[in-house]
């Protein structure tokens, strides 16, 4: 794996020169969404989780977008009220996938449908499933989610997914690209690889 926020030969492949940079950016914002969520729920002393979990989601955006905005080149983009940021052509899209240390080859989205779905779909890596031609005419794809007109047609997808909980922190974190399969909810990772990180 390396020494810590030392960047793989895909990052590189990806990233250039910038790859190692990222490789230790993008776990330390990762690391404090989960702090000011954590912070969040301590903060209203709620029984239940969902303080944590609302904060997750809205700081895994608003740190990565901090952290990435003066990358040479970055680029913002708003997607649904959220800020993501394109680095070298990829847009950096956060994915909590699991509560617990599962294998990210276990992520499902919770949705096949919406903006994130559709995401995953236009930018992510080219289909590797078989499609079977009945002779027939499909009906044409629908007209893209308004926000995702904003990215360049050419933006390829970069997946930063991670398992973490309130007790537990950070406990997997990794990136990739991953196409989203086309009856369901299932990511098929075309490469995935850890992110190195200190909690």
């Amino acid at each position: 794996m390396g020494a810590p926020n030392t960047a793989s030969p895909w990052a590189h492949r990806i990233f250039g020169e910038l790859a190692d940079r990222m490789a230790a950016t993008v776990p330390a914002c990762i690391l404090r969404a989960h702090a000011r969520a954590r912070g969040g729920h301590e903060g209203v002393h709620t029984q239940t989780r969902e303080a944590y979990g609302h904060g997750l989601y809205a700081a895994q955006y608003e740190e990565l977008a901090a952290g990435l905005a003066d990358f040479p080149g970055a680029e913002p983009v708003r997607l649904q009220a959220r800020t993501v940021i394109v680095v070298a052509g990829h847009l950096i899209y956060p994915i909590r996938y699991a509560k617990r240390d599962a294998p990210v080859t276990a992520a499902r989205l919770r949705r096949a449908t919406g903006l994130r779905a559709e995401l995953i779909r236009r930018h992510g890596p080219e289909s590797r499933q078989y499609t079977l031609d009945l002779g027939i005419d499909l009906p044409a794809p629908d007209e893209p989610h308004i926000d995702l007109l904003r990215l360049a047609p050419d933006t390829a997808l970069v997946l930063v997914a991670y398992a973490c909980s309130l007790t537990s922190g950070v406990v997997r974190l990794e990136w990739g690209s991953a196409e989203l399969r086309a009856e369901d909810r299932v990511l098929l990772w075309h490469h995935h690889e850890p992110l190195p990180f200190r909690p």
